[in-house]
């Protein structure tokens, strides 16, 4: 087996092993949410801040463009600014939490993303928007780290490779995002 085989074969791996029951459940925290009007945050670092920035993406405007109800998303990681700011003046662990502190109101949404789960930045996001009243959902890959046990809701796929915990991040993102983008419009807003 070449190396490109072996390596679609462990993603296909991964992404098998999604547990589904914990993506209806984010979809219907995300439905929550929606009919609320309630803010979402999603935020991560590397390839996971990319995963954000594209889920927040696909949210805002594929899932919600033209359509009578509409999420109310931003990604964590969008800002360079603010970013770089907290983390010259006050340290990285701070680049996603000091923005929840701005923004963040009990009962919004809060996604924390990391491959390896110890990413310290999403972390003290997520034990802030837990203190804050807000609900949580983890995304992690290799044992979970100390992310995952954080998350109100932990989807959690045990790969222990990088690439491929941010592969099935991606597909579990997709699955969220397409569930509502090709959602019949008669099924909105409540349903």
């Amino acid at each position: 087996m070449t190396y490109i085989e072996q390596y679609r074969s462990h993603t296909l791996q991964a992404i098998q092993s999604i547990p589904l029951e914990s993506v209806d459940q984010a979809i219907a925290w995300f439905r929550e949410a929606r009919a609320a009007g309630r803010r979402i945050f999603v935020c991560g670092n590397g390839g996971s801040a990319a995963n954000a920035s594209h889920f927040a993406c696909e949210m805002g405007k594929g899932a919600s463009y033209g359509r009578p109800a509409r999420f109310r998303i931003l990604a964590l990681t969008d800002s360079v600014p603010i970013i770089t700011a907290y983390a010259n003046d006050v340290g990285y662990e701070a680049a996603f939490v000091e923005q929840l502190k701005n923004f963040a109101q009990p009962g919004d949404l809060v996604v924390g993303l990391s491959g390896s789960g110890n990413s310290l930045s999403v972390v003290r996001a997520i034990e802030y928007a837990n203190s804050a009243g807000c609900r949580t959902i983890t995304l992690t890959g290799y044992d979970g780290g100390k992310l995952g046990p954080l998350g109100q809701l932990h989807i959690h796929v045990d790969v222990p490779h990088i690439g491929r915990s941010e592969e099935a991040q991606l597909v579990v993102l997709h699955m969220i995002s397409y569930y509502f983008m090709e959602e019949p419009l008669s099924v909105q807003p409540g349903a």
